[in-house]
């Protein structure tokens, strides 16, 4: 019998949908091509804000059931692919006044272990009195953003994906590739259904305080998260707004991603401002991602990752090797119709 020969495929876009597609698939014996607009995608591409946590169970105090189930696959997806995950949990604090907020998240979550303040401050003694309880969930990591996506791109290109950054890609001319559209807002014009949903984040760095985990600090008005991505440095963040604005990082929103910093301990007070940055993430109407194939079937366009796109995108680039090998149906696979999501 015949091998079945396996198609060309060029992914359209290297943010972190991208990356994990174009690994994921030449793993599986594809021929890649990686293609973005931008000569350096890793400094461009708005994946470079996510905070980077990985984290399906927090995540289910707002997502949709079907987020935390697939987010525990792609925990353990990048457990078992990148070395530099760290998995030693989230934690969840709030202030005094603000307990009702984590007698609601634990509500609305699975999980999480309770401590008492000396419990907290067994795992991160720099909260030593800072709060009197904490919600651990000790399964979930984190991964610093900027070293994931360059490793993810690494060994893509170690095992064979060629790259074409820089450059429009000429999709017109080539039927016989299988394009899996991975641009984000830049297929808007393809997805009459995706929004845009602002997210500003601060990038700050201190010696004067150590965190070994991401912590989310409870707050009816902002609740913020801080990821420790070694040397000192923090990503604060974020805000969810719905508006596809891209400007600069606003005084408003600044002031109150340094407040509950501060709040949180206030050796923040003292850390050094890295950067401000905002980005506009790509999101369906459930906030759930999707892969919309086309009713020729050359082309899969994953996107609308929302706030879920480093937990899931592994999860997506599983289910398009299945589809294109196998035509494996998944309850993230749409097809024909992108409007019908």
């Amino acid at each position: 019998m015949t091998a079945k020969v396996k198609p060309r495929i060029r992914v359209l876009g290297a943010g972190i949908i991208g990356l994990w597609q174009a690994l994921t698939l030449a793993r599986a014996g594809f021929k890649v091509t990686l293609c973005d607009i931008s000569a350096d995608p890793l400094t461009s591409s708005t994946s470079r804000h996510a905070g980077a946590m990985l984290a399906p169970d927090c995540e289910a105090e707002s997502a949709p059931e079907i987020v935390r189930t697939l987010g525990h696959d792609g925990l353990k997806a990048w457990q078992a692919v990148y070395p530099g995950t760290i998995t030693l949990g989230t934690l969840v604090v709030a202030a005094a006044r603000d307990q009702s907020e984590m007698v609601r998240f634990a509500k609305l979550t699975r999980g999480a272990e309770t401590l008492d303040g000396p419990g907290l401050a067994a795992l991160e003694p720099d909260l030593k009195d800072r709060f009197q309880s904490a919600l651990w969930f000790r399964e979930e990591a984190h991964v610093s953003t900027p070293q994931a996506m360059a490793f993810l791109l690494n060994e893509a290109k170690r095992i064979g994906v060629v790259t074409l950054f820089g450059a429009a890609a000429d999709v017109a001319n080539d039927q016989d590739t299988i394009t899996i559209d991975c641009r984000g807002m830049a297929a808007r014009d393809d997805l009459p259904n995706l929004r845009g949903v602002r997210g500003e984040r601060l990038l700050i760095q201190t010696h004067d305080i150590t965190l070994t985990r991401p912590v989310r600090l409870l707050h009816p008005r902002y609740p913020l998260y801080i990821v420790p991505w070694g040397d000192g440095q923090y990503l604060v963040g974020a805000t969810m707004i719905e508006s596809e604005d891209t400007g600069a990082v606003t005084v408003r929103s600044a002031l109150e991603l340094l407040g509950a910093a501060y709040a949180l301990h206030p050796a923040f007070g003292e850390a050094a401002v890295l950067g401000m940055e905002a980005g506009v993430r790509p999101a369906l109407p459930d906030n759930v991602p999707r892969i919309i194939v086309a009713e020729n079937g050359k082309t899969l366009r994953v996107n609308g990752a929302y706030r879920h796109g480093f937990l899931l995108a592994p999860v997506l680039a599983d289910c398009v090797v299945r589809f294109i090998d196998h035509a494996a149906p998944h309850p993230l696979i749409r097809l024909g119709d992108a409007t019908a999501v």
